[in-house]
């Protein structure tokens, strides 16, 4: 007892000095913003704020607008944001330093001067990169990931680091070291996640281009809630490490961007993918920006779906597909309507199962030594349990929760390596037969419902299931971006009283508690190509966001 005591009580020191350093990052940002402002009165910050990033990087190249101003603008503008929301992990303070040695770049990057954000589980050499585990605090990366080093190479400044749920695999923002993010449009939301700390950021004004990771809607949710855009590539379009996770192969992880219109997130893709890129890791493909593809005006062929009946999709989010379906066929596309079969099946055979093959270990030794589960305890308590046990709970909480039983027994029954070979084949089989009825319809892009609008803090937790409409694109690994195209109204409010789901189970009942009282808030769609066509997606997200 008196071991446990000690061992936690220097848990509780780790996390404490954490906590301190954040304060001090804030603090040091907040002298930075007040130095420069005494040196330099007349700027005008707010200008500079309101600006799309593709006209504040023009300004920038052609030496308009000063780096230092751009810079100091969304550092200030960024210290709001995370004192109103708590999506600030860490400032970045050679970002300064950083600063000074672009003004004397000979070569201007696509970004050059572009202050940048980055999410807490990527990378950034001298930093640490927790994923909400006190663990992983006073460990600090030894070199920055592929992705950050790239953006330096093309002249953007990495300035802060973005809070995360403890373990990522969640889309709410908490962990017990930094503690929880708000959603900058409603306090009492969720601004979504893993990749929350970047939504409330970006959503807010606080940074023009963030990057964060997405394994089942990481980034597509944070986007959705926050009512900004964001892009999740095919798996290796971009690079980042993936020491930190563990899950396996089956389920694709994706690095990306998030801004707040789509032609932000098209300069960044111009930038990325580029030969810096492509030799600083030669497992991605050498496939530069296709700007013919983006910029083209053909009429597209587009599949669409307005349910996965497995969700049901609330009034705003069905709202919103119906009304992008007649904008996009009055502006001259064909729009074909796409049957989806057994998402049940698809997210608890292949991606929970897959995420989960080898019962829950890898899960377990993650949160081995951590002073709280986050919202998982439930799960961690089963994974531990014996098979016979898990069955019995499967079977008594079926006539209350209709998918507890494939729930427990995907994730914590332990696959055999026969079990194993046979889910990739499977997920190989049904990817086949996914493009293969694509093809069928002729289709070019696909327009998909995204979950929302946001859910109050708290439920995204007990509704693990609702993630069905994301994570079925990260088995196919498909580029997917979401892009805000209404808002919730009284009348979508007064439909959601009918709400009822397609079990009628408790998950179903909480869902429709998450989602009332959401009058004005953002709900996005989801805009689908087939892998490798990110510069298509795109050019189809461009077209939501124009009409």
């Amino acid at each position: 007892l008196l071991l446990r005591w000690r061992r936690r009580r220097g848990l509780w020191q780790k996390v404490k000095e954490a906590r301190q350093r954040q304060e001090r990052s804030l603090v040091r940002m907040e002298m930075a913003v007040q130095r420069f402002r005494e040196q330099h009165p007349s700027v005008n910050m707010v200008s500079i704020l309101s600006l799309p990033l593709p006209e504040l990087s023009k300004k920038l190249r052609d030496g308009s607008l000063p780096p230092e101003h751009v810079f100091y603008a969304y550092v200030s503008k960024a210290i709001q944001i995370a004192t109103e929301t708590n999506c600030i992990t860490e400032y970045l303070q050679e970002s300064e330093t950083q600063l000074q040695k672009v003004k004397l770049a000979g070569k201007l990057g696509l970004l050059y001067g572009v202050p940048v954000s980055i999410k807490d589980s990527i990378d950034c050499q001298g930093h640490d990169s927790t994923l909400g585990f006190i663990k992983n605090l006073n460990k600090p990366a030894a070199e920055d990931s592929v992705v950050v080093q790239v953006l330096r190479r093309q002249g953007a400044i990495p300035f802060v680091k973005t809070n995360v749920p403890q373990s990522l695999i969640s889309y709410d923002c908490k962990n017990l070291i930094f503690g929880q993010t708000f959603n900058p449009l409603l306090y009492t939301r969720s601004p979504g996640g893993s990749s929350g700390g970047e939504g409330a950021l970006v959503g807010g004004g606080g940074s023009i281009l963030g990057f964060g990771t997405d394994v089942g809607g990481s980034l597509r949710f944070p986007a959705a809630f926050c009512g900004i855009c964001a892009l999740k590539p095919t798996g290796n379009r971009l690079r980042y490490s993936m020491n930190a996770l563990f899950w396996s192969l089956p389920v694709v992880a994706a690095v990306g961007p998030m801004a707040k219109d789509v032609e932000s997130l098209a300069l960044c893709m111009r930038a990325l993918l580029c030969e810096d890129m492509f030799s600083l890791d030669s497992t991605v493909p050498p496939l530069p920006f296709n700007e013919e593809v983006y910029s083209s005006t053909q009429p597209l062929r587009i599949g669409y779906y307005e349910t996965d009946f497995f969700t049901m999709p609330s009034p705003t989010m069905r709202r919103a597909v119906r009304e992008m379906k007649q904008m996009l066929e009055d502006a001259g596309h064909t729009l074909v309507p796409f049957e989806l079969m057994n998402v049940d099946y698809v997210i608890f055979n292949f991606c929970v199962r897959g995420m989960f093959a080898d019962g829950g270990a890898s899960f377990l030794r993650k949160f081995k030594g951590e002073l709280e589960k986050s919202s998982m305890g439930l799960l961690f308590w089963l994974a531990k349990s014996p098979n016979w046990l898990k069955n019995v709970l499967s079977w008594i909480a079926k006539p209350f929760v209709s998918t507890s039983m494939p729930l427990i027994g995907f994730v914590f029954f332990f696959s055999t390596v026969d079990q194993v070979w046979s889910l990739h084949h499977e997920i190989e089989e049904f990817c086949h037969q996914f493009i293969a009825q694509w093809k069928k319809l002729n289709l070019d892009v696909m327009l998909c419902p995204m979950l929302g609008p946001a859910l109050g803090i708290g439920y995204p937790g007990k509704l693990s299931v609702a993630v069905s409409y994301t994570m079925l694109y990260n088995t196919l690994d498909f580029p997917v971006g979401v892009v805000p195209v209404t808002t919730v109204t009284d009348k979508d409010e007064e439909e959601l009283k009918d709400y009822q789901g397609y079990f009628r189970d408790w998950w179903d009942r909480t869902l429709a508690k998450a989602f009332h009282g959401s009058v004005g808030l953002p709900v996005a769609v989801q805009c689908v190509a087939l892998p490798w066509q990110e510069e298509l997606c795109l050019r189809f997200m461009k077209e939501v966001e124009t009409l």
